[in-house]
């Protein structure tokens, strides 16, 4: 038990724990987004949704499929789909006690993936900004989980 604890207690785990927070908050802020896109471009993907419009044809009308809204909802999509997995290998890895200056690179590296593949999806910038911030992400995740594996291997 003191070992449990001290490990949560490791500057590692902190530094997870604070770079966890700040990845999973901004995948938080891109549901956000997707709301702000779609109240602003009155597009709306259920018929519920609609009940501001007066008649039925006008609540039809709102029901429809933005470019805008499908690419900051596809962004987000692209979070759950890296960050999720970022979070549990992550975890798994601060517990294996690796040094604090290559968990705070991986960390941080992973982080700033983040962050780049958001600007490049949302504002649309050209290939290969996009698919470097992600493989860089997708990267750092094989190298943490690679520690993870190599260190605690019961296979």
């Amino acid at each position: 038990m003191a070992e449990t604890v001290h490990m949560i207690d490791s500057e590692v785990f902190l530094a997870f724990s604070t770079y966890a927070t700040i990845v999973v908050l901004k995948m938080m802020l891109m549901s956000l987004m997707t709301s702000y896109f779609r109240l602003t471009k009155q597009v709306f993907s259920n018929l519920e949704d609609t009940n501001l419009a007066k008649t039925t044809e006008d609540r039809k009308k709102l029901v429809r499929v933005d470019p805008d809204v499908e690419r900051v909802r596809r962004c987000h999509l692209n979070d759950l789909e890296n960050i999720v997995p970022f979070v549990v290998i992550g975890l798994l890895y601060a517990l294996t006690g690796p040094d604090l200056s290559m968990a705070l690179l991986h960390f941080r590296v992973f982080v700033g993936s983040r962050f780049i593949h958001t600007v490049a999806y949302v504002m649309a910038l050209p290939q290969p900004t996009r698919a470097l911030a992600f493989g860089v992400g997708l990267f750092i995740t094989f190298s943490m989980a690679y520690r993870v594996l190599t260190t605690a291997l019961f296979l």
